[in-house]
């Protein structure tokens, strides 16, 4: 017969294993119901069909050809595993498989098939090192072996995906496309050591990325030095153990039976491809660094930890990548959008590069529906969008320095704060200048004054001026009576916010950062442990920390050392209150022109804090809405001094009472 060069070897063979039967007297007397069709006859009848059929043969044919040349197979290897997806590609191919195999009709072959069309003797040890865990087809995951009785008479079965694959028709599986990313390349710090590691035949590379880092560009950008294709994929995205039904307070990490479940695809999926895996989310994988070490082509890992030598017997080549430069960020802003409309506030955002391509498109398809080219505001948006996403602290309208009223030295405190932040990446590109040993590369600025001055709200406007998200703590989800807890429940804090790129915001700070006091009894000691471990956590954290407290002197002096930033916000003036009434009432739609109010006389009579503004200006204008008016000042009169009521505090002056 004349067929390709595979398919043909296992025909031939097949051909030969019919006669064999047929002399044996395998089939004799075992036709089916209906008409005189022997086992014989049925097995000569699939043969030759298969023999006719060229274009399905020649492209299994090819496809396998690739496999065993992405793989590595040997010639003996391609024999099995073509056979095992001949059954696949063709009806009469599953017929003769499950009659040479001793079935009545079609089903898989048997592993004792498979040693017959390769020419080998069930007793041979190459024969059973061919189909152990630890060969080729298996270790890759190309073929499986089904069946608890004796291996002779298990079943061969080829993965979907594989099989797919080899007849050209490749559909990516689910549990692998929720994970892809898009990562775009960057020829940066790195990657010049990733693509040395791998050329130098490395099967593992681990690249330890600090939160903001451009990892996965990193190692897309390695990858295009050496001119190999890569699959990018972030286990991050993997179903998470609520999704999985583990129970919610332990279901907001991936869960690891669908880790390992969907790194194993993806494994299979790059030595498909013959492409390197770039595997984000790695600290994910360390429970499953066998599957790691058992894929067929080299894997870039990128985790937020650095390598363990306890996990596996190895020591990789380690890379730790850097975050992108302002220039390098400028860059990859024109190539996603070519309109000159990206600020500095924008390109200070640490957002990853295959981020800017989600805003660059989200701020396009906004210009789209008006009609118009794309605004820098467009963008700002989309950015606030992105950060929004990340957290559910996230929401509302961004506060602007605008919106904060202050004397202009705290005000520019503020700015200088907000400066800080966007050019930090800038700084710390140009050397070690925070020091060795362990120390973080954050800002970390204390707020305090009065309660309602402000400093909430500036650290929103920090929040919203970077593009990110203000991780409010919740004391009450963190502090723990049991030894020990608070400082893991503080620790879940720091990372969650570093892996978002949150500002991460503490109120009421003194009652976590409070001074150490002398031990006297179990409770000091662990209590002051809190407290020192706290002073280490911030010292390494990678993020931007604001303190906001009430009383100031409350604090451990060691927290000084730490702080790059003390603004005081002090309690407003009376040009200042002016400033607040102005601002608050502003946000009205206007006020009753029969009774005006009186900013000056506000000012003057009401020493209150911004927040109290607002609390007198929203109750004043639900009681005007009530009465479907407009807000005059006999409403803020009132409202006035029930809120001074409630702060136990009377308004006191000839000047208000003699306006009434």
């Amino acid at each position: 017969m004349t067929t390709p060069s595979l398919t043909g070897a296992v025909l031939a063979a097949w051909e030969v294993a019919v006669e064999r039967r047929e002399r044996a007297g395998v089939w004799a007397g075992a036709a089916p119901a209906e008409g005189d069709w022997s086992g014989g006859r049925l097995a000569r009848a699939a043969l030759a069909a298969l023999v006719a059929d060229r274009a399905s043969l020649e492209i299994l044919d090819a496809g396998v050809g690739e496999v065993a040349e992405r793989f590595g197979l040997s010639s003996t290897e391609q024999t099995v595993l073509t056979l095992a997806c001949l059954p696949e590609a063709h009806p009469s191919a599953h017929l003769l498989a499950g009659l040479l195999s001793g079935d009545d009709g079609a089903a898989r072959p048997s592993v004792a098939l498979a040693w017959e069309s390769a020419g080998l003797g069930s007793a041979e040890p190459v024969a059973r090192r061919l189909l152990e865990r630890g060969g080729r087809l298996r270790r890759y995951a190309l073929i499986g072996v089904e069946g608890d009785g004796v291996l002779l008479s298990r079943r061969l079965v080829v993965p979907d995906r594989v099989v797919s694959h080899v007849l050209g028709a490749a559909v990516v599986p689910q549990e692998v496309e929720r994970v892809l990313v898009h990562a775009p390349p960057v020829d940066m710090d790195g990657s010049g050591e990733v693509a040395d590691a791998l050329a130098g035949g490395e099967s593992l590379v681990w690249v330890k990325a600090a939160p903001g880092a451009a990892a996965a560009s990193l190692a897309v950008g390695a990858c295009r030095r050496l001119g190999v294709a890569c699959v990018v994929a972030d286990l991050e995205r993997a179903p998470s153990g609520r999704e999985a039904g583990v129970p919610e307070h332990e279901g907001t990490s991936p869960d690891p039976v669908q880790v390992r479940r969907t790194l194993a695809s993806l494994t299979l999926e790059a030595g498909l491809e013959g492409a390197v895996l770039v595997l984000l989310g790695a600290q994910h994988a360390t429970a499953h660094l066998d599957l790691i070490d058992r894929a067929a082509v080299p894997v870039v890992a990128v985790a937020s930890i650095a390598w363990e030598p306890r996990w596996a017997q190895l020591l990789p080549s380690t890379v730790t990548a850097t975050r992108l430069s302002r220039g390098e960020r400028e860059q990859l802003w024109r190539d996603a959008i070519e309109e000159d409309v990206v600020g500095p506030d924008v390109v200070a955002a640490r957002i990853m590069p295959e981020e800017i391509d989600l805003v660059a498109e989200r701020a396009r398809a906004d210009a789209r529906r008006e009609g118009r080219a794309v605004s820098g505001e467009d963008v700002r948006r989309a950015v606030r969008m992105l950060a929004a996403g990340h957290h559910a602290h996230s929401g509302g309208t961004p506060a602007t320095l605008d919106d904060l009223v202050l004397p202009d030295h705290v005000r520019a405190e503020v700015e200088r704060l907000i400066g800080w932040a966007r050019n930090r990446d800038e700084v710390l590109g140009l050397g070690d200048l925070q020091g060795k040993g362990g120390k973080g590369t954050g800002i970390c600025a204390l707020f305090s004054g009065s309660p309602g001055t402000g400093k909430t709200l500036a650290a929103h406007v920090l929040a919203d001026a970077l593009g990110a998200d203000l991780f409010g703590v919740d004391l009450s989800s963190v502090v723990d009576k049991y030894i020990g807890e608070t400082e893991k429940n503080l620790e879940r804090v720091f990372a969650k916010a570093e892996s978002l790129n949150a500002v991460l915001f503490f109120d009421e700070a003194d009652a976590l950062f409070g001074s150490r006091s002398a031990v006297t009894d179990s409770r000091d000691r662990y209590a002051n442990q809190e407290v020192a471990y706290l002073l280490q956590r911030m010292e390494a954290f990678e993020g931007i920390t604001v303190l906001a407290t009430n009383l100031r002197g409350n604090l451990d002096p060691a927290f000084a050392r730490r702080l790059h930033f003390m603004v005081h916000f002090p309690d407003p003036d009376v040009t200042t209150r002016r400033r607040l009434w102005e601002q608050h009432l502003a946000q009205l739609p206007g006020t009753a022109p029969g009774d005006p109010v009186d900013l000056d006389l506000l000012a003057e009579s009401l020493e209150i804090a911004g927040g109290d503004v607002r609390n007198i200006v929203l109750a004043a204008t639900y009681d005007a809405v009530a009465e479907r008016r407009q807000v005059g000042m006999a409403d803020l009169r009132r409202a006035a001094e029930r809120e001074m009521a409630k702060l136990g505090r009377r308004v006191t002056g000839s000047q208000w009472a003699g306006s009434r």
